[in-house]
């Protein structure tokens, strides 16, 4: 729900970010006007939408043509095993809107494609990809880089995390450079395994990026890849490089 001014209750709700220099009020009517969507509402997405949520974003839309199922239980943290056979977008509607009734929330129970992208991208200001193939990975970043939306990504595999902040507002490179295409063996973690606690890591550094872009604070992590291990805490970062064959360089700025 947009909103123009902070209420007597948000100020007591929001009070530790309000006195933050880097957000105050301003900051905060920010947020309460930032519209992100979420694509692939799993590991990645549950995280990332409870903090998007308990931080005020005014208007979040999730995408997942998935139910949910008890091995999602492990590291899923919005479901528990009532919710075992429901569809996992309209279960974290209902749990995002008992955490910050004002937010606007938006469904799509649907498989995204060439066919829906446009119609579901168009209206959000920030894109979060959370998906698990790189199929879904690679449509996402090329409508975002034509489109000019930002665009933050994050992938997990067995121990090991990435994280990408695009915004294609610049002149940056995207995934593409990174991964040009897909590779002959989709590597997930259904078949790879995962660490529960590495899914919270990175939905909360997505949540984290989301924020930063919202508030305009301008983000290091832009041009770059995060690389992280949950075993042994090991953060880096490394630079991308603008791939001269990449098919979207003549969208780019």
């Amino acid at each position: 729900m947009k909103k123009n001014s902070i209420r007597k209750a948000d100020f007591k709700k929001y009070y530790r970010q309000l006195i933050l220099k880097k957000i105050g009020i301003a900051g905060q009517k920010k947020i309460f006007k930032g519209k992100v969507l979420v694509i692939g509402a799993g590991g990645l997405g549950c995280p990332l939408i409870q903090y998007l949520a308990y931080s005020g974003v005014g208007c979040i839309g999730i995408v997942d043509d998935d139910k949910i199922e008890l091995s999602n239980l492990s590291r899923q943290v919005l479901f528990t095993k009532n919710d075992i056979g429901k569809f996992k977008t309209k279960v974290i509607k209902k749990v995002a809107k008992r955490i910050n009734k004002d937010i606007k929330i938006s469904i799509y129970t649907k498989r995204l494609d060439n066919s829906n992208i446009d119609n579901i991208l168009k209206n959000y200001h920030v894109v979060c990809d959370g998906t698990d193939n790189f199929k879904s990975r690679l449509l996402i970043n090329d409508y975002c880089v034509k489109n000019k939306k930002v665009l933050i990504s994050s992938a997990i595999n067995k121990f090991d995390g990435q994280l990408f902040h695009f915004d294609f507002r610049k002149k940056t490179p995207c995934y593409r450079c990174f991964m040009p295409k897909d590779p002959p063996n989709d590597i997930n973690c259904e078949s790879e395994g995962i660490m529960t606690t590495l899914a919270g890591m990175a939905g909360s550094m997505q949540a984290n990026e989301v924020l930063k872009s919202i508030l305009d604070i301008n983000s290091n992590l832009i041009g770059k890849i995060m690389i992280f291990n949950s075993l042994n805490s090991d953060f880096r970062k490394v630079r991308l490089s603008k791939n001269p064959d990449c098919k979207n360089n003549h969208y780019h700025v």
